[in-house]
């Protein structure tokens, strides 16, 4: 819901630094691929406990998750770029969730599973999308020139980084959290399905007419 507000403020500095990074020899399969390790090592100090460590090692593997589309912008994106992409946040996103329940699975392990849940559907039904509109020829800039067409939802990248940060804050009430925060996911996820209905029956009819 807040990707499409937040791309404008943050794409200028992104691009900027990505026209410095490319005109440096980096590329972006190499960002994505240090920006996953960040975010696994993300996963690790939550495993251990040490929350601050955590916070600011997410903040650095999205702000790597955004200079790779930034470099890629700037020397020309590729297919399997936006594979490597999408795979590793997919990644990362399951990440997160799993550490919580190794530090508690007593406690966290079925909120744990809810969450993970709510993600693994959200992310079928986002991928779904995204291949029928390339099938039907469909694109989007709301969200930043991207290798798949992005749908947008109640939750997005900006909602899951800020509830990703709100529970290393408050690692206590990880529980009661996921269980919002995956009911919200499934809720986005319907949303997605009755969008795709609505877009893509039309769009039948309209081939097929």
């Amino acid at each position: 819901m807040l990707d499409a507000h937040i791309r404008p403020l943050i794409d200028p500095p992104l691009d900027a630094a990505g026209r410095y990074l490319a005109a440096s020899g980096m590329t972006a399969n190499l960002v994505t691929l240090v920006g996953l390790g960040i975010g696994l090592l993300a996963a690790l100090a939550i495993a251990f406990g040490f929350w601050l460590a955590a916070i600011l090692l997410i903040l650095m593997s999205r702000i790597a998750d955004g200079l790779d589309g930034a470099i890629a912008r700037a020397t020309g994106k590729t297919d399997f770029g936006g594979y490597l992409d999408i795979t590793c946040d997919f990644l990362f996103y399951g990440v997160v969730p799993m550490a919580f329940v190794w530090v508690d699975p007593v406690g966290n392990g079925a909120a744990g599973a809810w969450l993970l849940a709510s993600f693994y559907i959200n992310g079928a039904t986002f991928l779904g999308y995204a291949i029928l509109a390339e099938k039907h020829g469909l694109a989007t800039s709301k969200h930043g020139a991207k290798s798949l067409y992005f749908t947008g939802g109640l939750l997005e990248g900006t909602e899951t980084i800020m509830f990703f940060v709100a529970i290393c804050v408050w690692p206590d009430w990880f529980a009661p959290m996921a269980w919002v925060f995956g009911g919200v996911c499934f809720v986005t996820a319907a949303s997605r399905i009755l969008l795709a209905r609505q877009v893509f029956e039309h769009t039948n009819d309209k081939d097929n007419g």
